[in-house]
């Protein structure tokens, strides 16, 4: 029998000022901060996984690795855009709806639930508590759009 992966456990990001990036990231996507883990600092993602930051003495963005993260809607992704946008200074990557370098410069995507094949997400619970119902259409419509 060969080796089952049921998802992914944690995100590791590198950042030179560990106060500084637990601010932002709380304040861009509302991350709960988790009082035990891995790294010097470390967020909840959703029900299963976690972000965990290590300090770095020098920073070394990377060109194309980066790790995703879902929201809830297109409004909710306008409202990330808008905040790194104005708020932070932040230039959104071009080609993409809302690719970014973080200001440590960790390159992170954000989608939302349109973006990403529903039917992977199905047994998410925080996605069901949604009520968002998944018809043959409507993953149709996701994977195209």
């Amino acid at each position: 029998m060969g080796v089952q992966v049921y998802g992914c456990n944690h995100v590791v990001i590198e950042v030179d000022d560990v106060d500084k990036a637990s601010i932002f990231y709380q304040d861009v996507f509302n991350l709960e901060k988790l009082d035990e883990g891995e790294g010097d600092a470390f967020f909840k993602l959703g029900e299963h996984q976690f972000l965990a930051m290590f300090k770095v003495d020098e920073l070394r963005p990377d060109r194309m690795r980066h790790f995703g993260l879902i929201v809830r809607d297109a409004e909710q992704l306008s409202e990330v855009r808008e905040k790194l946008t104005t708020k932070y200074g932040i230039e959104l990557i071009p080609g993409f709806r809302c690719d970014f370098r973080d200001p440590f410069g960790n390159r992170i995507q954000v989608v939302d639930l349109h973006d990403e094949s529903l039917v992977w997400l199905l047994p998410y619970a925080e996605i069901q508590k949604l009520g968002i119902a998944f018809t043959a259409s409507s993953a149709n419509e996701s994977s195209t759009g």
